[in-house]
């Protein structure tokens, strides 16, 4: 009946339905359907029923186990950063229009939705100087594994060259999908600064090769020399792409401008909290040529009969919507709330905010890089992240987490040959106070660190 809200059948609603089936019991029902062989026969094991008060302090009780980046000091990295999210972006994103809404199919009612796509593509495409971008990817993983599949189909070769400092996890998504589409992925090693073997990285590329995959700044935080990386690339005709950390885009030349045709990577560190496994949200951008092949949407502006301003969906790749072999992706919801915060982040800092920020994190990461005092495996330039050796490193997590600090991310999990190595990362959520204390950590637990940090050059 209209209006009456769902309530349990009663005992006469059953017995009225078992009836109607044609048998006596809810024990005859279903002793036809569920074999005797695999019936419980027994009570479930559950506890007796409490109250919604109790439960709520027992759930309370188990989240103040947990440990967060407030609680915590965090330097580790590794992709997914702790930088300070503006109350601007959650104040937009929980706005029932945008919380709420999936596929803008009907342009005429989602015009908020397609402008927000529109705008998002549009600073992707500053950031990275490329032409087109898309709406979005699931995650920065995915966007390198659609990168090579959208070379693959452009240039027919079968190779990627991808080099060993791109993230692991990017280098695993990107092997299990070339699996699926007939590619073949031959890995590059690093040098010993910790960038990018570029003379290794050039041999490796042949006639058969279909693209070139590098990242900036590599995964030890080193800036990697791009534009010899993507003339390597592109002396035997393959295809260049970049996997870029889009905050350092401040402060680095953008990947477009230094002669790469695709530029992809994770945008968790725009306005997206740091949260255990995410969400967060891929980016991807291409020239122009690559634009039927762009995975994903693409919303366009165009103009109504009376000249109006309005939003459509241009390009629309996934399986949903064209025939199924040949479609480039099969994303079906793009992670658009997640892009809208990376927007509303990149709105809140300006073109001038994002460099101040870039300038701030390069200072900030090199003060505690020397601060620290220990062997340095990327001693080059670095923006957010870098490399040391520490020879206990087990000491140096045990007394950390003792004083509610994770001092980085230990790269042996990565990279079997720094079994040593300590991947810190310092964003503007750092102060000098957190790295000096550190600093001190290192120094109780690691003999041969300085007994003094440096007192010049230290950043606000």
């Amino acid at each position: 009946m209209s209006g009456v809200r769902y309530t349990s059948a009663a005992s006469g609603d059953r017995e009225r339905m078992l009836a109607t089936l044609g048998v006596a019991s809810v024990e005859q029902l279903l002793s036809h359907e569920i074999p005797e062989e695999v019936r419980l026969r027994r009570p479930l094991e559950l506890p007796a029923g409490a109250s919604e008060g109790e439960v709520c302090d027992e759930l309370r009780a188990l989240a103040e186990r947990n440990a967060d980046a407030d609680a915590w000091t965090v330097f580790a990295g590794a992709g997914m950063y702790d930088h300070y999210v503006p109350a601007v972006v959650d104040e937009i994103i929980r706005r029932s229009e945008f919380l709420t809404p999936y596929t803008p199919y009907q342009p005429e009612v989602s015009q908020g939705t397609l402008q927000v796509m529109f705008e998002f593509q549009t600073a992707i495409c500053e950031l990275t100087g490329l032409e087109v971008a898309n709406a979005g990817v699931y995650d920065g993983p995915s966007a390198v594994a659609a990168a090579a599949y959208l070379v693959r189909l452009d240039n027919g070769r079968r190779r990627i060259v991808v080099s060993r400092a791109v993230h692991p996890h990017a280098r695993e998504t990107l092997a299990t999908h070339a699996r699926g589409f007939g590619m073949e992925v031959v890995e590059t090693p690093l040098a010993a600064d910790g960038r990018t073997d570029i003379a290794r990285l050039a041999a490796a590329i042949d006639a058969d090769t279909a693209c070139v995959i590098v990242q900036q700044p590599n995964f030890l935080g080193s800036v990697e020399d791009l534009a010899t990386l993507a003339q390597a690339a592109h002396e035997h005709g393959a295809a260049a792409v970049c996997v870029a950390d889009p905050l350092t885009l401040g402060v680095l030349e953008a990947p477009g401008v230094l002669g790469f045709d695709v530029c992809v990577g994770e945008g968790q560190a725009l306005g997206n909290h740091l949260q255990y496994g995410g969400p967060s949200f891929g980016f991807f951008a291409a020239r122009e040529r690559y634009l039927r092949r762009m995975p994903g949407r693409i919303a366009g502006r165009t103009r109504d009969v009376d000249g109006r301003p309005g939003y459509v969906l241009t390009l629309q790749t996934r399986e949903q919507h064209i025939r199924r072999e040949r479609a480039t992706h099969n994303i079906c919801t793009a992670q658009q709330l997640n892009a809208l915060a990376g927007l509303v982040y990149l709105a809140w800092l300006g073109k001038a905010g994002i460099v101040e920020l870039g300038e701030l994190l390069a200072r900030r990461a090199h003060f505690a890089r020397a601060a620290l005092g220990l062997e340095p495996i990327n001693p080059g330039p670095v923006v957010r992240e870098f490399a040391v050796r520490v020879p206990d490193l087990e000491a140096l997590f045990a007394r950390a987490y003792e004083q509610r600090v994770i001092p980085g991310v230990r790269l042996a999990d990565f990279y079997p040959e720094y079994p040593d190595g300590l991947l810190v990362a310092v964003t503007e959520r750092r102060s000098r106070a957190d790295i000096e204390r550190l600093a001190a950590l290192v120094r109780e637990t690691q003999p041969q660190a300085p007994s003094a940090l440096p007192r010049e050059g230290v950043p606000a």
